[in-house]
Parts: C-alpha cells; structure tokens; sequence
C-alpha cells in the first residue's frame, strides 16, 4: 500500500491538468450516509422505497410525504468537508486541479472552498419555485413545516435529480470537456455502475486514470492506478 501512495504522490506532483470525479463514498468519511452499502439509504425500512421517493412522479403527486423524507436524510448543513473535500480545494488552489465532477448533492466541496465543481445530480444547497423560479436557501427548504411555499404560491422544489428526470445538460458538457482535456483523472468514492454519470470515464484521453474505492469497481483493469482503501486514508498522505 506504501508504493501504491508513493506512486500517487508522484503522479499528482508531475500533473498539471487534473480531475477528481467522485461519488458518495467522498462524503460518507464526514458522516453522511451512501445509498447504496449494507447500511445506506436503500437498505433502511421506510413507508415507501428510498427509490420512489426520490422520484419526479413520487414529488409530484406525494410532496408532503416526499419533503418528510427529504428533510429527514438529504440535510447536509450540520455536515463538516473532510479531509478529502480540503485536500482536493488545495490541489485546485495550487492550479493542479482544474474541477470536480460531483454526484453529490450535499455541497461539501464548496464548503472546503472548491470552485469549480460540477454537480451531476444537482444540489440541496439549492432550491427555486418551480413557478415563478425564485431561489431559496438549503435553510429555507430544511427549516419550512410541511411542503415549502414561494410567496407567489408555488412549490419550492430542490434543485436536486430526481429519479425520472435528466442531468442538466450543461453541466454533464462541462463535465465532459473538463475530463476529455485532463491529463489525470482520479476516480473516487464511487462503484461506477450509475449511469449516465458513469459513462464519462469514456472521454478520458489523458496518461494517468486512478480509481480509488474500497471496493472493485467495472474499469479497474484499464486503471494505471488502483488503491482499494478510503480516500481520506490516501488524501491524507498528500
């Protein structure tokens, strides 16, 4: 495990041009729970499936049960970055890191003081009406009773992916043009299966891929790089 850190160290110390994608298993070393480990979202018992309530459909015709459950396991504000959410702001501070590509909604990156983030599946620290489109804060949304309500009247809907509705094209282009340009790409916190997120290891054309996931994931074989430990463990190292 030593060498494969060294080797890591090396590899971040001679690039110039770097992306960090990650997935849930970035934030789950800052206490908030994945989806889809033996104790994640979608093994717990609720009146309906984890999956239908983060749905379009479930929002839409259950709202007040779905922003139960919202406020119940999506608050993210009582959360702290770790040490991988602050090593990667100071790599992107140093001009190594060029932008993260995100399946998070919680906005621990920013809170470490990343700046260009891309969040493939949108964010709780965003919130707007969905009929007059003004914006409201995450303390907003997590404070209200019941479903949230705009002056206007309208339902105040989280600027989060629901099941059932597509990524946000411009950031998913972003994102696209961020790793197709990147000459290392670090994959972390993340088995890869979620697609369409995960199919944009496909643009990488650079020199360095590392995975870095406690588990194996689907590309590992086409990986120079492949750490099976927690990221907070190896970002510690740098």
């Amino acid at each position: 495990m030593d060498e494969k850190i060294e080797r890591f160290k090396n590899i971040i110390n001679t690039s110039n041009n770097i992306v960090f994608f990650g997935g849930a298993g970035v934030s789950t070393e800052s206490g908030i729970p994945d989806f889809r480990s033996k104790g994640g979202l979608y093994n717990q018992k609720y009146k309906f499936p984890p999956e239908e309530i983060l749905s379009h459909h479930f929002f839409s015709e259950n709202t007040e049960e779905f922003f139960k459950f919202y406020r119940d396991k999506m608050n993210s504000l009582k959360f702290k970055p770790n040490i991988t959410h602050i090593k990667l702001a100071e790599l992107e501070k140093q001009g190594k890191l060029k932008a993260i590509v995100t399946q998070n909604i919680d906005g621990l990156h920013q809170k470490a003081g990343s700046k260009t983030v891309y969040e493939l599946h949108g964010s709780v620290m965003r919130n707007y009406c969905i009929k007059c489109h003004k914006f409201f804060d995450a303390d907003f949304v997590f404070n209200s009773k019941g479903i949230p309500y705009c002056e206007c009247g309208g339902i105040i809907k989280p600027d989060v992916v629901l099941y059932e509705e597509p990524l946000d094209e411009e950031i998913y282009t972003a994102s696209i043009k961020a790793i197709s340009a990147c000459d290392t790409l670090i994959i972390g916190g993340t088995s890869l299966t979620v697609y369409p997120a995960s199919g944009l290891i496909r643009y990488f054309k650079g020199n360095n891929l590392i995975l870095i996931n406690k588990s194996i994931t689907p590309f590992d074989n086409i990986a120079n790089l492949v750490i099976n430990d927690s990221l907070g463990k190896v970002f510690s190292n740098l």
